[in-house]
């Protein structure tokens, strides 16, 4: 898909979105009734199109400078209106035509979560956390997504308060509604639970998840190969009733399992009167296990066929995973989710989908530029720092598609597969409104 039919259907989504603004206002048949400067489908454009600058300076660059430029004020007043569903609305519409593959290709999905930290505010109780040990008092949002691993774009998007946040309930809301026909999830540890497992087959997808290495979790309790490296098939039998029938069934701890009231998993009914009958569910999959290193083994789930998937491409698989944790970092870093233009959890959320439409649109532009191949020791792509700024003066008009594409394809840099460094956990930062880069 060329630059301009890529721009012009995320314009076409928000003249979609904005033909409905009744449906995305806080107050309906009142809010953007009246003729003004800065219009529902203004609010949504500019927002889209902000990076890291004060908010001044982000009206600038998208009013041009211009007496009729509206006031920071007037801005802030007309973007309370808005619901961010209404940003929402725009990813889901931009991103769901942005791919027009056949319903039978295998989709392959990485899901993850990230902690974005924004400005203190003691009365968002669902993100508020006081501080402990002389530590001061903060604020953290969880954003939770799924990327699509051959495009490099997100696909959907839950976002929770810190405090409250539950990565499990997320998958499964965004599993749930997806409207892809086929796809694979793969996942880190932290999504280890029966209940994703069988949100996943309920939906007909397949998945990758990797799990605890020890003897605790799933892995607990099943008689597996007393070998380094192994590929066992499980039928697992879920219940949630313990009758005499039943607690025989269940010392054959490789075919059945007990759940207990208090884990989660939808497909069981939590209480049943006595003469009903037991209830099973059914879940079939792999256990495998796969040296990494020398000395460093993984354990993945998987129900994907073993004639198709071999432990070493099971693990090819689970090593791309690694790209949504890279995609962060060019959403936080490259698109500007760091910088906030507003304290308000709602506008917050708005920026949120919009930086996230930024990310897609930028990446779908870069990942059509032809980059010249030549003699040289690696591969390069495209510097995607420089090509996400030159996508934000496209969509801004500023630009026209030769030039961003010749841009794009002269600012590249070389790809280095296998390069390890170590990760360094460092404390979650907010950039405050008075130290924006100009």
């Amino acid at each position: 898909m060329k630059p301009n039919s890529i721009k012009k259907l995320l314009f076409s989504e928000i003249k979609s979105v904005s033909n409905r603004f009744a449906d995305f206002c806080m107050s309906a048949g009142k809010d953007f009734t009246r003729n003004r400067k800065i219009s529902f489908e203004t609010v949504l454009k500019t927002i889209i199109g902000m990076e890291s600058s004060s908010l001044t300076n982000e009206l600038i660059d998208a009013f041009g400078i211009s007496p009729d430029m509206p006031s920071a004020s007037a801005f802030i007043q007309q973007r309370n209106k808005v619901k961010a569903e209404a940003f929402k609305a725009v990813f889901d519409g931009f991103t769901s035509n942005l791919i027009n593959e056949k319903s039978d290709i295998l989709r392959i999905l990485a899901v993850d979560g990230s902690d974005i930290q924004i400005a203190t505010n003691p009365d968002d109780l669902s993100s508020y956390h006081p501080g402990t040990n002389g530590q001061k008092p903060y604020n953290l949002l969880h954003l939770n997504a799924l990327f699509d691993l051959k495009h490099k774009i997100y696909t959907d998007a839950v976002i929770q308060g810190r405090m409250d946040w539950n990565e499990h309930n997320a998958l499964q809301e965004m599993i749930d509604r997806s409207n892809i026909r086929k796809a694979l999830v793969i996942a880190d540890r932290g999504y280890e639970s029966y209940n994703n497992m069988a949100h996943i087959q309920e939906k007909g997808w397949y998945f990758l998840i990797r799990i605890k290495d020890g003897k605790t979790g799933i892995k607990e309790g099943l008689t597996l190969p007393n070998v380094d490296e192994f590929d066992a098939k499980i039928s697992l039998k879920l219940t949630r009733r313990q009758t005499k029938e039943t607690k025989e069934l269940l010392k054959d701890k490789n075919h059945y399992r007990f759940l207990p009231s208090n884990a989660t998993f939808d497909y069981l009914p939590l209480k049943s009167k006595k003469h009903d009958p037991v209830q099973f569910y059914t879940l079939n999959f792999r256990i495998v296990r796969f040296k990494i290193t020398e000395d460093l083994y993984e354990t993945v789930l998987t129900n994907l066929d073993a004639d198709l998937y071999s432990s070493e491409k099971l693990k090819e698989l689970y090593a791309s995973r690694w790209d949504i944790e890279t995609s962060f970092r060019g959403l936080k870093y490259t698109i500007g989710m760091l910088d906030f233009h507003s304290k308000k959890a709602m506008c917050i959320h708005q920026e949120i989908y919009a930086h996230l439409i930024m990310y897609n649109f930028a990446e779908m532009i870069t990942s059509h530029v032809v980059i010249e191949k030549k003699q040289r020791k690696y591969t390069y792509k495209a510097n995607f720092t420089v090509a996400a700024h030159m996508c934000r003066l496209f969509y801004q008009g500023k630009t026209a598609s030769p030039n961003l594409e010749t841009i794009i394809s002269r600012n590249i840099i070389p790809v280095r597969p296998d390069r390890h460094r170590e990760r360094k956990l460092t404390a979650k930062i907010f950039h405050g409104f008075l130290y924006r880069v100009a």
